[in-house]
């Protein structure tokens, strides 16, 4: 079971290289900007109080050195760390799709494609920061040791304060980072939420305007959204409260270095160029405290973040890979036996290689059911699946799904063209695509075109996939009468020889089927051809003439 500390592990360890590189740039970086200031008090002690101009030339021209260093540290060490966080980000990416996208399911239970996406893409880009954060903590860490070390050579009460003050706030900091922490998991959790009800509502928009549901839903999305504004102001309240908080606290802490400086320098203490060495030390210090609070806040984010990927990334699958390989030439006889999953109860089918068998179920429940056993999305809770006498629990999914494909009515096509989604022409034929070019454009999920166009596209994709066992549900329920009796005819001559099962209540496709099962209260009723259910059965017509 991931955590979300594996999560950010994860991330810092795939981003070694480039985070001991920039850690060191910015390391040196910080730690230069700490030498500024004394080398500033070692002119003013050496040359300009004692009026050296070849001192002050010296002095001038090894500043200059520094800030060139300075300059390409910067450059160099910000570039590493920005690619290392962009390369962290992509890497948690590519898991969480490939974990959305296993064979066995399980990730998207509960969760609408929205929040996927979101998870996907605003929380793997907050968890890919810590290793940002890490790279600017390190730097920051190593400019208040250099500080602090100078400060200490100087004065060892302005030292102690600086070695004592620090710890101090960084406690603060972190305590302050708390409420963001929690606000910056309720935000994400409700702006995911937000973005998969817009996605639903953008999907299912044909549907809504054809009943009259706009203002329905249009209010559900307004409520949806109003409750992750108010979540993204209170994380955004926490946000400003801390970083106030800081700044507030670090300014005073400097103030009060800068005071002591000053006192300790009239006291004669230390010199003057040590003062203006104290003082520049002080202002240098708002930089590395600033970055720490920054990397408080960063942190606290991608913790939120990473807990929702370990979440997601830690889902167990819906089914577990088996050991058993498929034959090299698969049959296809499909056998159910005592299956009991849902609505299916003690469910037998026995379908013999190459056969077209049709189901017409009397409950849609039962139809989804079946088919998410024949697909292997679901195992059943007792009984077997088998395919050529292989239980389907001893397979693995994905090799399963190349010798089976389960194309449901309404699956969902690829952004492109007609070819792009199914190139085959004989399989475009069948499906009776002859109205669209394979050049049309599809749209995203087919939007460019009519439900109809659609649903005949999905089937021709599924018949050039040339499976050894194919299942179709409803292949044709959004086209007309004649048109539906030309593609039963097509695919059954299409299929010859291959395993097809036809899971619908159409006519049409259940007479051009070898034979038809009746599947009523979660069980076979009845099998014979469709004519002769029609003349015999009265649940039968009741299914498929209603």
């Amino acid at each position: 079971m991931k955590s979300g500390r594996d999560v950010l592990s994860h991330a810092i360890r795939s981003q070694r290289g480039r985070l001991i590189g920039g850690s060191v740039l910015g390391a040196g970086h910080q730690a230069g900007e700490a030498l500024v200031p004394v080398l500033v008090g070692l002119a003013v002690d050496q040359a300009v109080a004692e009026a050296g101009w070849g001192r002050l030339l010296m002095w001038l021209a090894v500043l200059a050195v520094v800030y060139v260093g300075l300059s390409f540290s910067y450059r160099f060490g910000a570039r590493a760390g920005e690619h290392a966080a962009v390369e962290a980000a992509h890497d948690i990416r590519a898991q969480v799709v490939a974990r959305v996208l296993h064979p066995g399911g399980g990730a998207d239970a509960d969760r609408l494609p929205g929040e996927l996406t979101g998870i996907a893409t605003e929380d793997a880009r907050r968890a890919g920061m810590v290793v940002l954060a890490v790279l600017t903590g390190i730097a920051a860490f190593s400019g208040l040791a250099v500080a602090t070390v100078v400060l200490l050579s100087t004065s060892v009460p302005l030292g102690l304060i600086v070695l004592l003050g620090t710890p101090a706030l960084l406690w603060l900091g972190h305590l302050l980072s708390k409420p963001l922490e929690r606000r910056s998991e309720v935000e994400q959790e409700r702006a995911a939420h937000a973005s998969g009800v817009a996605a639903d509502l953008v999907a299912g928009l044909r549907v809504l305007k054809g009943i009259g549901a706009e203002s329905a839903a249009v209010e559900r999305y307004r409520r949806t959204s109003r409750t992750s504004l108010a979540a993204t102001l209170r994380a955004a309240r926490a946000e400003a409260t801390q970083n106030g908080v800081v700044i507030a606290l670090t300014t005073a802490f400097i103030a009060l270095l800068a005071l002591a400086g000053g006192r300790f320098a009239l006291d004669g203490t230390i010199t003057l160029g040590q003062l203006v060495a104290a003082v520049g030390l002080a202002l240098h210090l708002q930089g590395p405290l600033q970055m720490l609070a920054w990397v408080n806040a960063e942190l606290a984010q991608a913790r939120a973040s990473a807990t929702r990927l370990a979440a997601l990334l830690s889902a167990p699958p819906v089914v577990t890979p088996g050991g058993r390989e498929l034959p090299a030439a698969i049959e296809g006889a499909v056998r159910l036996s005592g299956v009991t999953h849902g609505p299916l109860r003690d469910l037998d089918i026995d379908i013999t290689p190459g056969e077209l068998v049709g189901v017409a179920a009397t409950d849609p429940a039962a139809a989804a059911g079946l088919l998410r056993c024949l697909g292997r999305q679901i195992d059943p809770e007792s009984g077997t699946v088998e395919l050529d006498g292989i239980p389907l629990r001893e397979l693995d999914p994905a090799r399963l799904r190349e010798a089976v494909l389960v194309a449901e009515h309404d699956a969902v096509l690829f952004e492109g063209t007609v070819a792009d989604n199914a190139g085959d022409p004989d399989a475009l034929a069948a499906a009776g695509v002859a109205d669209l070019s394979a050049g049309t454009p599809v749209g995203e999920r087919g939007g460019s075109l009519s439900g109809g166009q659609r649903q005949r596209v999905a089937l021709a994709r599924a018949l050039a996939a040339r499976r050894p066992v194919l299942v179709l549900h409803d292949p044709t329920s959004a086209v007309d009468a004649v048109t539906e009796a030309r593609i039963a005819a097509s695919v059954r001559r299409m299929r010859d020889g291959l395993t097809t099962v036809l899971v619908t209540t159409s006519p049409a496709l259940l007479a051009a089927a070898d034979r038809v099962l009746l599947l009523d209260g979660g069980r076979v009723t009845d099998a014979a051809p469709h004519a002769d259910l029609l003349r015999r059965n009265p649940d039968y017509r009741k299914a498929v003439l209603a």
